[in-house]
């Protein structure tokens, strides 16, 4: 194994002005873990751009390396699960918010972390789908259990990000008809391609539905934004209808009243990917890696380095990224082109 490694690291300057640059690392400051994973790739999620921008809700201390994602190779292993070139996966836990994570060359992470990569997908597929698209099947695999997917209509906010790009690919694989919510006004081809029949602006959304019930008309739907947006679907739903919930970059409150509750039996369920148990973990991997596979899953994504994490955080952060965005460790880059120097 090699002495040193490169990583993306976010250190507080003066007037508590955070950045992040390359750094090299040794090997020493891993954390004293089981498992150490070689990473190929590593994917870009909300809580990433917070954790770049000193947000102590995500990270107490810094200098900090974020990324919540890692799927790579096993080059050291303390534990009888795994072995040495075994392909793997962690997404969530602490990963990339108190534990340096996978913006990096190599992590050190703890074996009730891991899970081992499906025989049917690649490690660059693993992170088109991570933490968002983990978040996305879990939204689904619960309103299908709810309610049923095919032929529903489904309501999908926040559309052009991780969690919302993938939410429609999969609807519109298991035959949903799906209306896409965005603040995006370029974004509407984008939208059309990956699935949805309908599209409304965020502003038309909390317009048409302002009234505590409005007529039903969805009888599903996803939500990453929270805030009024989240009111104003909770107004729309059909009798039995449900809400999965995941998000807030609109903002944590929302105001609803109890009738969506007590006159048409709707549900809002709440949805957190990042602590679930590593059997339900292994479970949702086997499924969208099987019946519910993204075959063209990465058309939709973008490949970078680690030269390019900040910028592209940064647009993630204020809400103008679209699509799944890939990190690659090991890039040779000129510009914003890559050059994959090692491909697994």
């Amino acid at each position: 194994m090699i002495d040193n490694f490169k990583a993306y690291v976010v250190r507080e300057g003066k007037n508590g002005v955070f950045s992040g640059q390359i750094e090299t690392k040794k090997f020493d400051d891993l954390p004293p873990n089981e498992i150490t994973i070689k990473v190929k790739y590593s994917s870009l999620n909300y809580k990433d751009a917070l954790s770049s921008i000193g947000n102590k809700g995500v990270t107490k201390k810094y200098p900090h390396t974020p990324g919540i994602d890692a799927a790579g190779i096993v080059v050291s292993s303390k534990s009888k699960k795994f072995s040495i070139n075994d392909k793997v996966i962690v997404t969530g836990y602490d990963l990339g918010m108190n534990t340096s994570g996978g913006f990096s060359e190599y992590v050190s992470v703890p074996t009730e972390w891991v899970v081992r990569l499906p025989e049917a997908i690649s490690l660059k597929y693993a992170m088109a789908i991570g933490t968002a698209g983990l978040t996305a099947v879990l939204c689904i695999d619960l309103l299908n259990k709810n309610c049923g997917i095919k032929n529903n209509q489904a309501i999908v906010t926040g559309s052009t990000g991780g969690v919302g790009s993938v939410t429609i690919q999969l609807l519109s694989k298991l035959g949903a008809q799906i209306t896409a919510v965005t603040g995006k006004s370029d974004s509407n081809e984008f939208l059309s391609e990956i699935g949805a029949n309908t599209i409304l602006t965020r502003d038309e959304l909390v317009e048409k539905f302002r009234h505590p019930l409005s007529k039903g008309i969805y009888d599903i739907g996803v939500d990453v934004v929270g805030g009024e947006v989240l009111s104003g679907l909770l107004t729309c739903l059909k009798r039995n209808g449900a809400i999965a919930c995941c998000g807030n970059v609109g903002g944590p409150d929302f105001s609803t009243s109890v009738f969506p509750f007590i006159l048409r039996g709707n549900r809002l369920l709440g949805v957190d990917s990042a602590e679930r148990s590593l059997d339900q973990k292994e479970s949702l991997w086997e499924k969208i890696s099987d019946d519910w596979m993204l075959k063209d899953i990465e058309k939709y994504c973008k490949i970078i380095g680690l030269n390019d994490i900040g910028f592209e955080l940064r647009k993630i952060y204020d809400g103008k990224q679209t699509g799944r965005v890939i990190v690659a460790p090991n890039v040779d880059q000129l510009g914003n082109r890559c050059k994959i120097l090692q491909q697994n």
